[in-house]
């Protein structure tokens, strides 16, 4: 039985909270730190944590003796390195939320650490973990496109989760939280690496911008309003507050981004959230500053080329990926994928849904597994359960890292400058 506490009691920090919900017999949550006091005792309730266990602040919970084995660590993007720090060199194996940090110097201190007091460290890259993206590294693996030369893959994130997360919502400004394709994204380039066998990225490009959510944007009907409940212009606004939040919830449906803006999911409570708190703001007057679409350009060793895009204008689905060989090609769409050989011009088709969706948890069942992985590990003390160790978790990160810079710079980005 694994003993684990949680620094951070949100969205993603109950969302791995719930593997212990659906897995008793594999691990107990004893200890919650949580700012919020409906978050942290809903946590604690659901967990009969002991109350001398449960903090307000994850520091008074660093203070006290090592009480358990593992500390998952699902603060704020820009509040990572100091509790993974602190948790590691208390001699906790470490579970920590992507991105492990918004600069590539805490990234650096946070592997540092992993490495010198020898724990087992995991970053949630959760996509590597879907039985989608096993299926597909199989294929390559198994040598089904060749020798890989080239790679698609496109993160459409959707226009309502754009407004909710990255518009009005806590990943929404740099200096807060850490740039869009950090926030959304370290997930694919990481992704794209672990397809191509974790061979390393020599050169990248990258362009991108807010083009849409700004104020010059705004269209002219709504006038001076700045929040939904306000405008004129509301009905016919496809970001409209109410039509994301208080009509699901007068739908009766109550979980994410609903569940996000308030304890109270009556319909009198989301529509007062939506009145009063930052998720009913106009997507035009916010105070958002990352970018609503971006593309990177790599090329790793060997000559593999990849290109990568992320999208605000998009419906929400899956991200979709081709992959082109000397011999073939794949082609996914988080659920299918679908092989075509140049021989024989034959095709391949297999669904991965009911596997992924037998799965408890978000990211097709990555969330889970992710856990169950890092469990196993800490059980056994085995780190090679985990898909991505410290050292590649810090080179994917740095990936992106070179992509911003390149992005800013308007150049193209050495891997080696990162390194």
């Amino acid at each position: 039985m694994i003993r684990l506490i949680v620094a951070g009691a949100g969205s993603r920090g109950s969302s791995y909270a719930r593997y212990v919900e659906n897995h008793p017999g594999d691990a107990a949550l004893v200890g919650v730190a949580e700012p919020r006091e409906y978050y942290r005792e809903r946590v604690a309730a659901t967990h009969g944590i002991a109350k001398e266990n449960v903090f307000s602040d994850w520091r008074r919970m660093a203070e006290r003796p090592r009480f358990a084995d593992a500390a998952v660590v699902t603060t704020q993007d820009a509040m990572h390195r100091e509790p993974a720090v602190s948790f590691m060199e208390k001699g906790y194996h470490i579970l920590l939320e992507k991105p492990m940090a918004p600069t590539a110097e805490d990234c650096r201190a946070i592997v540092e650490t992993a490495k010198k007091t020898g724990v087992i460290f995991a970053v949630c890259h959760v996509l590597r973990y879907t039985s989608y993206t096993q299926k597909v590294k199989d294929l390559v693996d198994g040598g089904a496109v060749g020798q890989v030369v080239s790679m698609q893959h496109l993160e459409p994130v959707g226009y309502w989760h754009q407004a909710h997360s990255f518009v009005r919502g806590n990943w929404r400004n740099e200096g807060e939280s850490s740039p869009m394709l950090l926030a959304k994204s370290c997930h694919d380039l990481d992704w794209i690496s672990y397809i191509l066998g974790d061979r390393r990225c020599e050169r990248l490009s990258s362009f991108g911008s807010l083009s849409h959510f700004r104020r010059d944007r705004k269209p002219f009907e709504a006038g001076d309003a700045t929040r939904c409940l306000e405008c004129p212009f509301e009905p016919r606004c496809p970001y409209s507050a109410r039509r994301i939040y208080v009509e699901r919830a007068a739908n009766g449906y109550t979980g994410w981004p609903v569940h996000i803006l308030t304890p109270d999911l009556t319909v009198e409570g989301v529509t007062k959230a939506v009145r009063e708190g930052p998720y009913g703001r106009c997507v035009y007057e916010c105070d958002n500053d990352v970018v609503d679409h971006q593309v990177v350009n790599m090329e790793f060793q060997g000559g593999v080329t990849a290109t990568f895009t992320m999208t605000a204008f998009t419906p929400m689905g899956g991200r979709r990926t081709q992959i082109f060989g000397s011999r073939g090609s794949v082609y996914g769409d988080s659920t299918v994928v679908e092989g075509f050989d140049f021989l024989t011009e034959g095709k391949t088709r297999v669904d991965t849904s009911a596997a992924d969706q037998s799965a408890a948890g978000g990211h097709g069942g990555g969330d889970e597994r992710t856990m169950a992985a890092f469990i196993r590990a800490v059980a056994t003390e085995d780190p090679g359960k985990i898909h991505s160790g410290p050292d590649i978790s810090l080179e994917t990160h740095l990936m992106v890292f070179a992509a911003e810079r390149a992005r800013r710079e308007n150049r193209v980005v050495e891997m080696s400058e990162m390194r």
